[in-house]
C-alpha cells in the first residue's frame, strides 16, 4: 500500500467544538513481526468525533458480536492520540486516504487496523490491513450495514498471515489484489447485487446473464444486510466505493465479499470518466466469470 497516503483524523476539543487535525504521510508497510505482535495487543476501537454517527453506533454492536482476536475496548479520538504510541495496543478506526497520482486529490474513507508504535506519527503506524469504505463525502449509512463482513475479513486476513507468514511477501504492496485468486470459486456462489450498482445496460436479468454465467440475484440493501447478519451460505455481495454523483477522474473500487465466510473473491478499481461510470462494469463481470 505504498501508493496510498493515509490521513488519520484525530479529534481535538477546542472551546466546545471538535476540530479535525490531519497529518499526511505514507503508510507504514507492516512486517511479519507486526502481525505476530498483534496477538499480544488489546484492540482499541476508535469512535468518530460524533459518537452518535451511524459508524460509531454500528461498529460497537458489530465488535461485541464478531470480534474474536483478543480483547477490545472502545475509545474516543482524543484518547487515540494519547495511546497510539503504545505498542501494547492495536487500533481499529476509520482513516482518510488520498492517492499520490490522482489529480483530483479525492479523499476516501478506509477501515484500518493499525499497530501502536513508539515515537511514531499517526501515518507511520504499521497498517495491517485497510479496506475502502466510501468517499469521504459520502454518508456512512451507505456502508455501515456491511460492517460485520468488514470486521470478519479484517480478522480473517490477520490470522491468515500469522498462520502463513510467507503470504505477506506474496501480497506485496496490494494485499486486496491477492484475493483475486478466489475468482474461480464464484461459480459456486450466488451474487447478491443492488441493480443500481451495475452499468445501466446490465440492469436486467437477461443482460446480466449474457455476461455473467454464475448465479445472481437482484436485491435491496436490506437483503444484503440480512444475508451478512445471518451469514447466508454461498452468497457473495458487491461492495462498491464511488462518489455517488458524477465526478470524473476519481476512483471506483469494487469488492466481492462472502456473506458467510467474509472471504474476498474479487477486488479492482477503475477511474471514472464518460465511458466508465461509477458502477460495476461489464469488464469486471467478464473477469469474475472466468472458470
Amino acid at each position: 500500500m505504498k501508493k496510498i497516503i493515509l490521513v488519520a483524523l484525530l479529534a481535538i476539543a477546542t472551546m466546545g467544538a471538535i476540530d479535525a487535525l490531519a497529518q499526511e504521510k505514507k503508510t507504514s508497510v507492516p512486517t511479519i513481526k507486526d502481525y505476530e505482535n498483534f496477538g499480544g495487543t488489546r484492540t482499541l476501537v476508535v469512535m468518530d468525533d460524533n459518537i452518535m454517527s451511524d459508524f460509531s453506533l454500528k461498529i460497537e454492536q458489530v465488535m461485541k458480536k464478531e470480534w474474536r482476536l483478543g480483547k477490545f475496548e472502545v475509545i474516543s479520538r482524543k484518547e487515540f492520540e494519547s495511546k497510539r504510541t503504545n505498542p501494547s495496543y492495536s487500533f481499529l478506526l476509520t482513516t482518510t486516504a488520498t492517492y499520490e497520482k490522482d489529480k483530483t486529490k479525492a479523499r476516501y474513507t478506509y477501515l484500518s487496523l493499525l499497530m501502536g508504535k513508539e515515537k511514531s506519527k499517526v501515518n507511520t503506524m504499521p497498517d495491517l490491513i485497510s479496506i475502502p469504505l466510501a468517499y469521504a463525502s459520502v454518508e456512512d449509512q451507505n456502508y455501515v450495514y456491511k460492517m460485520a463482513a468488514f470486521v470478519r475479513f479484517v480478522q480473517r486476513h490477520v490470522q491468515m498471515i500469522i498462520d502463513d507468514p510467507a503470504l505477506l511477501k506474496k501480497m506485496g504492496d496490494s494485499p486486496l489484489l491477492y484475493y483475486n485468486k478466489n475468482i474461480k470459486s464464484l461459480q459456486n456462489k450466488t451474487l447478491y447485487i443492488v441493480k443500481e450498482d451495475l452499468e445501466k445496460e446490465l440492469q436486467s436479468e437477461s443482460a446480466l446473464s449474457a455476461v455473467y454465467p454464475h448465479k445472481f440475484k437482484f436485491v435491496s440493501r436490506e437483503e444484503v444486510a440480512k444475508a451478512i447478519d445471518s451469514g447466508e451460505k454461498d452468497v457473495v455481495f458487491l461492495h462498491k466505493v464511488g462518489p455517488e454523483v458524477s465526478k470524473y477522474n476519481t476512483r471506483c473500487f469494487k469488492m466481492i465479499i462472502g456473506a458467510d465466510d467474509s472471504e474476498v473473491y474479487y477486488f479492482d478499481y477503475h477511474n471514472i470518466d464518460k465511458k466508465t461510470p461509477d458502477r460495476l462494469l461489464k469488464s469486471d463481470l467478464k473477469k469474475m466469470a472466468k472458470q
